[in-house]
Parts: structure tokens; C-alpha cells; sequence
């Protein structure tokens, strides 16, 4: 029988690991860090044989590729295949993705997201049933994402508190499906500055300065004006680790959802 560095990857175990590059900072990509460690015992591969996969896969992700990021030539060429089906179909594979997860940890995705699903879930049947389990694990998947592009911060107000942050669509959920799990779609922001983005009383412009709008100005004589909103006005967002939020999804807010 070949040994964990000489048996050929499977593309479950490329799958794997690609979920895992999504969910890391470039900074943690190394045999060291305890989600590597883990994602190998997982799958049966050195934690250096997933350090170097992940690796593989920033220098064919193009964030990574415009920063010059050159990644090991061997295996580059499967990694960029994985990556590119990958991200053109984010809604089927992190769904599938997380199945396969929850399948070598010998429990059910069911099981393995119950605390996500509520006591409705039990009540659907069929499609309605598959369909509800499918959103609720790519929203979660979305969040960790999205939570670690941004550092476990506020992307306005630099709270770092990950009971209260929350990743916000830029584009709404029901608008686009294409984009619903694309990081740069995505935002970190404490419950009330999500809330207030969703409803769009402040938005983002290109140059990434949040705009207040004219009728949240309306409140500019509260008591709580200042410290919560006025204080950021025409102020850079925290940027992100990697994924920059999309220019085009950002117009689209300020044009379809921002107050005016």
C-alpha cells in the first residue's frame, strides 16, 4: 500500500483542503497550524503534504497571482482545474464539499449543522427539506469566510466579538445566486452596522469611504449619531486580508439599496 505522500489526491481530498484555503488567512497556510493538522488526519495526508496543497492553491487563486505568488509546480496544474470549477460553482460544491467533511468525521451533514437548522427543519419535507439544510451550510460556510478575510473584525468599527459579527451581502442573498458565496461579496460587520447596511443607511463607494445617508443624517441631532455613524462618515473600511469587496456589488447597493 502507497504511503500518505505517495498515493495519488483524490479530488475529495483536493475538495477538502480547497475548503480549507477559503476559510484560512495566507499567514496560516503551514504545517504548524491546528486546522492544517486537523484537515490531514481528515483526510490521511501529512499536515506539510495539505501545507503545500494550500499553498498550490493561492498561487492559482488571482488575488494571490497579482501579488506574485509563484506556490510548487507539482500538482499546480490539477489545483487550478479544482479552483477554477470551484468557484464557478460555489453553490452545489461547498455544499457538497461539507458533505464529504462530515462523512470522514462518521457523522451526517443532518447532524453535523443541527444547531443551525431549528425545530422547523424537522417539519419540511422533500425539496423543501434538502433545499433548507443546503442554505443554512453554505450561510455558514459564507460566514467563515468572509469573518476571516476580515480578521475577526468590523470591517467599520473594528469590534471583535464573533457572537456578534456577521457576514453581509453586499448584493442581497435573493438578488444574484452566482455570487451569494463569493468573498467579495461579502462584508464583516457588527449585528447593528449589518442591519443598518442591509437597510441601506450607509453605503460603500468604490474608493471603499463609507457614505451616510441623507436620511440617517436626519437623526445627526441624537444623542448616539456621532459615536455610532457620524464619526465613520467618508472613512476607509477595515480592508480585508484577501478579498476586496467587488466594486460592481457595491454600486449596485448604493444605486438599488442605499437611502437617497
Amino acid at each position: 500500500m502507497r504511503n500518505k505522500t505517495q498515493r495519488n489526491w483524490s479530488k475529495e481530498e483536493f475538495l477538502i483542503v480547497l475548503n480549507l484555503y477559503f476559510k484560512l488567512p495566507f499567514g496560516k497556510m503551514h504545517s504548524r497550524n491546528n486546522e492544517v493538522i486537523e484537515t490531514a488526519n481528515l483526510i490521511d495526508r501529512t499536515p506539510n503534504s495539505v501545507a503545500m496543497r494550500l499553498v498550490t492553491f493561492a498561487s492559482v487563486d488571482p488575488y494571490h497571482k497579482n501579488r506574485g505568488i509563484k506556490g510548487l509546480s507539482g500538482g499546480k496544474r490539477q489545483c487550478e482545474l479544482i479552483f477554477n470549477e470551484f468557484v464557478n460553482d460555489r453553490e452545489n460544491l461547498v455544499f457538497e464539499t461539507e458533505k464529504i467533511i462530515a462523512t470522514k468525521e462518521f457523522t451526517t451533514i443532518e447532524n453535523k449543522f443541527d444547531i443551525l437548522l431549528g425545530v422547523g427543519w424537522q417539519l419540511k419535507q422533500g425539496e423543501d427539506k434538502i433545499l433548507e439544510l443546503k442554505t443554512r451550510v453554505n450561510q455558514n460556510y459564507f460566514r467563515q469566510i468572509v469573518l476571516s478575510n476580515y480578521n475577526l473584525k468590523c470591517a467599520i468599527s473594528s469590534i471583535d466579538l464573533p457572537e456578534i459579527l456577521i457576514a453581509a451581502h453586499i448584493m442581497p442573498w435573493a438578488t444574484n445566486q452566482s455570487e451569494r458565496l463569493n468573498p467579495e461579496n461579502g462584508i464583516c460587520l457588527a449585528n447593528l452596522y449589518e442591519k443598518s447596511f442591509d437597510v441601506g443607511y450607509f453605503g460603500i463607494n468604490s474608493d471603499y469611504k463609507i457614505i451616510l445617508s441623507p436620511v440617517l443624517k436626519l437623526k445627526s441631532t441624537k444623542e448616539y449619531y456621532y459615536e455610532v455613524f457620524g464619526k465613520y462618515e467618508q472613512q476607509t473600511i477595515n480592508l480585508p486580508e484577501k478579498y476586496l469587496p467587488n466594486v460592481q456589488f457595491l454600486n449596485y447597493h448604493l444605486n438599488e439599496i442605499f437611502k437617497h
